[in-house]
């Protein structure tokens, strides 16, 4: 069956080709749809357009099916479209006309919309708790090795003093920055398209502020134009966020299989996160950070594939669109992946606490000495010289003893700042808002 279906028959190639994945990449939506579609229909009933009664008969139902798909038994049949000629058609069999009638002043265009933001704004929600679990955990590694020193380094060498807390808590500040981009792109997407229509609204009274609260929507798109053009738009600048975080896990996971490797030697990821080989049998392989750094460069090139498969399109709905969900529903899934794999070796990951102990690292410690010589007296520049020809005659003994004050340095890592603004952020999202209407619809 499909909606739009009247007396001639596509033929099947065709049809194969247009329908493509929807049919099986629509089961993420299954849910959204449902509530959506309660919101609708609620909205009609207050226009005249349903009885209070066949309102109730068509909540009971849909509820029934809502349940349906969290219990995993919602399927599309086969021969049938896409998740909203399924709900619709479940509701006929068992409602007869009534079922008929939910598709009044909609299109599957602002359909679509709306189950894309709905599917979008929990999938951001949990993609954000995720990250705040990361946070949590290097933020308490940053607190239980903050006084284990470790080299940093520029250009690959050895350069100055870091420690293990600034390697952890620089990590957890960056995620607060992806939480901010992440928090906006939920704001953009937290915005009603229902009652757009096809683009161009409905001679229908719709009332569009009534299915903007009862959905928790934060406001509508007004402009019925602009809701369709931000079909891809928002998928997009959701993209650009994701790509964000799994910027900054991607390095993570870089300094992790380096820091793991025997020439470093700085951490030692737990045996259970690790490989062997087939013929090797000495190897530990870091696999699991390998593959998140794979996943995340893959996830950091999903807002450019949005924006190809999008750019250029003119104004109104264009079949383009569609190609968008095979890049960009499954990718949250990957990311939580990626996020949650990366929480759990964080937690068990071990720290050499006696890098120093190797010579090799004592150079570090020149710029410490250049700063206490110019603290006792003697101009930068001379210290400077003054060190360089120590080191080059091979006479430079190193102080490994480090009193770093300001903020955000060794001796005041500030993680304590880094949470609160974490925190702030975290509040802004005012999830509950969403979650409160949707149990009231499901109530």
């Amino acid at each position: 069956m499909k909606l739009w279906e009247k007396n001639f028959s596509v033929n099947a190639e065709i049809e194969r080709f247009t329908v493509g994945r929807d049919r099986e990449l629509d089961l993420y939506l299954a849910e959204h749809d449902v509530l959506g579609s309660m919101a609708h229909i609620t909205m009609l009933q207050s226009i005249g357009l349903l009885t209070a009664d066949e309102l109730q008969m068509l909540l009971r139902e849909l509820r029934e099916i809502h349940a349906m798909v969290k219990r995993g038994e919602f399927v599309i049949e086969e021969g049938i479209e896409d998740v909203h000629s399924q709900v619709e058609l479940m509701l006929t069999r068992r409602l007869g006309d009534i079922g008929k009638k939910i598709h009044s002043g909609r299109s599957r265009n602002d359909q679509v919309l709306l189950d894309l933001k709905l599917f979008t704004r929990r999938q951001l929600q949990l993609v954000a708790e995720d990250v705040k679990t990361l946070f949590d955990e290097l933020i308490r590694q940053s607190e239980n090795y903050k006084n284990v020193l470790m080299p940093g380094y520029t250009h690959l060498q050895v350069a100055m003093p870091s420690s293990f807390g600034l390697w952890f808590g620089a990590y957890a500040e960056s995620l607060t920055d992806d939480m901010l981009f992440l928090q906006a792109a939920y704001r953009m997407t937290n915005r009603n398209p229902l009652g757009s229509a096809a683009g161009y609204g409905s001679s229908f009274p719709l009332n569009r502020t009534m299915t903007t609260e009862l959905l928790g929507f934060d406001s509508m798109d007004y402009n019925v134009v602009y809701a369709q053009m931000g079909r891809g738009k928002m998928e997009r600048n959701v993209a650009f966020a994701m790509a964000s975080i799994a910027g900054t896990i991607a390095k993570l996971a870089f300094d992790a299989c380096m820091f793991n490797s025997q020439n470093f030697a700085f951490v030692k990821l737990p045996n259970e996160c690790t490989t062997g080989s087939s013929i090797m049998p000495h190897k530990k392989n870091p696999d699991v950070f390998e593959l998140t750094r794979a996943k995340c460069n893959k996830l950091q090139a999903l807002p450019q594939q949005i924006t190809l498969i999008m750019n250029n399109l003119p104004v109104g709905y264009f079949r383009d669109l569609q190609i968008i969900k095979e890049v960009f529903l499954p990718a949250f899934e990957e990311l939580r992946d990626c996020l949650q794999m990366t929480a759990y070796i964080i937690n068990k990951i071990k720290v050499n606490e006696h890098i120093l102990d190797d010579s090799r690292y004592d150079l570090m410690f020149s710029v410490e000495e250049v700063n206490r010589l110019a603290t006792n007296g003697m101009p930068f520049r001379d210290a400077y010289k003054k060190v360089g020809l120590d080191i080059e005659a091979g006479q430079f003994t190193p102080c490994k003893e480090v009193h770093h004050t300001h903020e955000g340095s060794i001796g005041n890592l500030c993680n304590d700042q880094i949470t609160a603004l974490m925190n702030g952020i975290w509040d802004g999202f005012n999830f509950s808002k969403v979650e409160d209407a949707e149990k009231s619809l499901l109530a």
